[in-house]
């Protein structure tokens, strides 16, 4: 199931949904245009050069997942749980500082980002990641966007993620609370090898 409801305050189960397949050669028409995404940041320059993975798959690699983190460590400490590489899954994060290497992300993955603004979803997701999505080069390998955020916020819980999926076209696979349960981890883990792998088998 995708996600269907701003303000569904339940997590969701990830499962694959129909998506536009990974750019090569022969789609490059599926390539999303070089346009401004996010509110009014500038796109960044692209650098052909892949970023190597913070954490890489320590099995055969099946995808990615990119993610934002805040100074306080929480989506960090979340992804960590996941143990993503043991499982095939690269995992890289956008950096928090502006000053530091440009991420440039080279195979699909799935975005996890914290819902920012206060319960204000014009200010939902995060600088950083609008800078990381506005290279169209990084924008064209998305499939899928994973969010957290308060559900003191009402409407705007995990805005981010509605966001995200609707300006870039792919399903809202998940949402959590804050740091998440181990539930959460658990299906997370569990539901992003299971999307990648009916993917791949597409």
């Amino acid at each position: 199931m995708t996600d269907t409801s701003a303000s569904t305050k339940k997590a969701l189960h990830i499962s694959a949904s129909p998506l536009s397949p990974a750019p090569t050669a022969a789609n490059a028409s599926d390539r999303p245009k070089s346009v401004p995404l996010m509110g009014q940041t500038t796109p960044t320059a692209d650098n052909t050069r892949p970023s190597e993975p913070e954490t890489a798959a320590r099995t055969e690699t099946i995808g990615a997942l990119v993610y934002f983190s805040s100074a306080s460590e929480n989506t960090a400490r979340f992804v960590s749980s996941c143990a993503l590489g043991e499982r095939g899954i690269n995992v890289y994060r956008i950096p928090l500082k502006p000053g530091a290497p440009a991420l440039n992300v080279r195979e699909p993955y799935v975005l996890m980002v914290p819902t920012y603004g206060g319960g204000d979803a014009r200010k939902a997701v995060p600088m950083q990641v609008k800078r990381f999505l506005n290279n169209p080069a990084n924008r064209a390998w998305i499939r899928g966007v994973i969010a957290s955020g308060n559900t003191n916020f009402g409407s705007a819980y995990c805005a981010a993620g509605d966001i995200i999926a609707a300006k870039c076209h792919v399903p809202f696979l998940y949402r959590f609370e804050l740091m998440g349960t181990r539930e959460d981890t658990r299906k997370v883990r569990d539901g992003l090898v299971k999307f990648f792998r009916e993917r791949a088998g597409a």
